[in-house]
């Protein structure tokens, strides 16, 4: 048994306008897609910047209050970098002593990414914690 094809509600399908909704959604679609993963990635991004300086001034503090721990740079970096819970790679950290105490440097790099593409950036923290 062959059925014929009705070809009416297909026209009358195409002739309403509550089709435009769809077109519109489509449209709009990958805007909003856009926006919700920047604001993922930005949060992301405040994230690691905040782990950053925690990890930093941490490492400071315990180059001055914890000396048995933090006695060189190796195990500064060891230490500070186990605090660190940012999402790139570990950072490197550089203590000195310059005149306001010990100061400890970070330096970490995070790739912003666009969707296609992706934006590098380097992330900086720095914090001196006064000698005793």
């Amino acid at each position: 048994m062959h059925r014929k094809h009705n070809h009416r509600g297909l026209i009358v399908f195409l002739k309403e306008s509550e089709g435009s909704t769809v077109a519109e959604f489509a449209l709009i679609l990958p805007i909003l897609i856009a926006l919700v993963f920047g604001a993922i990635n930005m949060s992301l991004l405040l994230y690691t910047e905040s782990t950053l300086h925690f990890a930093t001034q941490d490492a400071a503090r315990c180059a001055t209050v914890k000396t048995t721990i933090c006695t060189s740079q190796s195990t500064l970096q060891s230490y500070a970098a186990k605090n660190y819970g940012g999402m790139t790679a570990a950072p490197t950290f550089v203590w000195t002593t310059p005149s306001c105490g010990n100061l400890v440097t970070a330096t970490a790099s995070y790739k912003f990414i666009l969707g296609i593409a992706s934006l590098p950036m380097t992330l900086n923290a720095s914090a001196c914690y006064p000698l005793a």
